[in-house]
């Protein structure tokens, strides 16, 4: 047997004597010796013991059982000796505002309204691309450390968080919010950000065009967005029905729910993939046949992103994720921002969700530990509209994995490997993340971001950027 090479300044091996090769020549990547979770055919998940796993190109080539197979050829170019770990697909935060990590804690125990007219939107009238960026960096390093590969932002100086992005070596799909009473420049804006971006950070880069809201963005806002979607085949990524206040408010106003004027707007009939934030307030009686006609026009092309965390903060209803998987609406987790949710940790969204959607239905034996982490990979794939490229270890798959360690004691004895990853495991336990073949975190040592440096200098600018005396804000939430 040939010892095992010694490792390289990047925390991966340098290439042995055997590794498989393709028609190209020899794969970029090997992991050997893990345990893979994969999905068969109709989906369901499968554990994949002492699994190889082949990248070449940042794109999974194969994922086997036991050693390198037929076809072995010349070396690798970098080889993981993964023994000891489980290895799945990248997390996927389906919904966040990466630069308020700056306004982390905050605001803290206070309804919505208060938390938004008192708090949050004056101090981000206070907002410079500087803060943005430097935001953006703090929250990639903090999902890398955390298995996330993807996340879906929705924020302002937009340009900032995709330079964040790629210096980052992370996956996201990127909206510049606006609301209407920007007047045409803001949806002209959200436009032009979504079609320079577009395939930036070498194709890492997904964009798409984001209305913050129904009660913020009008319905002629809303009309020209869906065309706009369909004329450019962009995604569009707004909050919908965000608690039921906002649902009754809008049937007050309006005589319609947030969901329903977005039907009428044409939104959810754009043959473009539409994902809506956290629709907690949803009218169940109303909406459901509204989201289940979308689904089955758009072929399921209608997703919601669910944030736990912060519903339970808000006192709020949490999304039916039953009713809305009963009705073929994919459900994505999310962690919303660090303001409101403090922390951008989907691993804990993952484990909330299955608790609370428990709690909420009254039924131990609804969400299991496996539906929960379909919704973790190929649900949340689905939902940022990246469903054929991520989310699953599979031949033609991006390489967007991450590496988890299960022998501390919290996680011992395992009895159940599903179980164990939902109910015992943490993000804590993620020894490495690879995005597009790259490994961006081995051994818990963050490889491309410099935190230290970030904090420092984000922490000079707080006192000017939590400055509330001048009595601005960047909008009025009235729900």
């Amino acid at each position: 047997m040939t010892p095992p090479p010694a490792p390289g300044p990047d925390g991966l091996s340098t290439p042995g004597p055997e590794g498989p090769e393709g028609p190209d020549g020899p794969a970029d990547l090997v992991i050997t010796g893990c345990t893979a979770l994969t999905h068969d055919p109709r989906g369901e998940i499968v554990f994949v013991e002492d699994a190889t796993i082949v990248v070449r190109d940042g794109i999974i080539t194969s994922v086997t059982a036991g050693g390198p197979g037929p076809g072995d050829g010349p070396a690798p170019a970098a080889h993981i000796d993964a023994r000891g770990t489980l290895a799945l697909p990248g997390l996927i935060n389906c919904h966040t505002h990466t630069p308020m990590v700056a306004l982390r804690g905050l605001a803290e125990d206070l309804p919505a309204h208060t938390w938004f007219n008192d708090w949050i939107w004056p101090v981000e009238s206070n907002l410079t691309e500087r803060v943005v960026g430097l935001g953006a960096r703090l929250a990639c390093a903090e999902m890398i450390r955390a298995g996330v590969t993807t996340f879906a932002d929705h924020y302002f100086a937009m340009d900032e968080v995709a330079a964040a992005t790629d210096e980052s070596g992370l996956r996201a799909v990127l909206g510049q919010a606006y609301f209407s009473t920007q007047g045409p420049e803001g949806r002209a804006a959200s436009l032009d950000f979504a079609l320079r971006q577009q395939g930036a950070a070498g194709g890492r880069v997904t964009t798409c065009l984001a209305p913050h809201a129904p009660y913020t963005v009008d319905e002629s806002d809303l009309a020209a967005t869906a065309e706009l979607a369909r004329q450019h085949g962009l995604l569009v990524h707004i909050h919908a029905a965000e608690n039921r206040e906002q649902t009754d408010n809008s049937l007050t106003r309006h005589g319609r729910t947030p969901i329903e004027i977005l039907e009428r707007a044409g939104l959810l009939d754009t043959g473009t993939d539409v994902l809506l934030a956290h629709v907690t307030g949803l009218d169940t009686a109303r909406d459901l046949p509204v989201l289940r006609r979308a689904a089955e026009r758009t072929g399921g092309r209608v997703a919601v992103a669910s944030a736990p965390r912060g519903y339970l903060k808000f006192g709020w209803d949490t999304t039916p994720v039953r009713a809305l998987r009963d009705a073929g609406v994919p459900v994505g987790l999310a962690t919303d921002g660090a303001a409101s949710n403090n922390t951008l940790d989907v691993w804990e969204s993952m484990t909330l969700t299955a608790l609370v959607q428990k709690s909420v239905e009254r039924d131990p034996t609804w969400l299991t530990a496996r539906q929960a982490l379909d919704h973790a990979t190929l649900q949340s794939a689905r939902a940022v509209g990246l469903g054929e490229e991520i989310g699953s270890l599979a031949a033609g798959r991006r390489a967007d994995l991450v590496f988890v360690d299960l022998t501390g004691p919290h996680t011992q004895p395992v009895h159940d490997l599903a179980a164990t990853l939902v109910h015992s495991a943490r993000s804590g336990d993620v020894r490495t993340t690879i995005v597009a073949g790259r490994v961006l975190m081995h051994d818990r040592e963050l490889l491309t971001l410099d935190v230290p440096s970030v904090v420092a200098e984000l922490s000079g600018l707080l006192p000017e950027l939590v400055d509330r005396s001048h009595g601005k804000r960047i909008q009025e939430y009235e729900g």
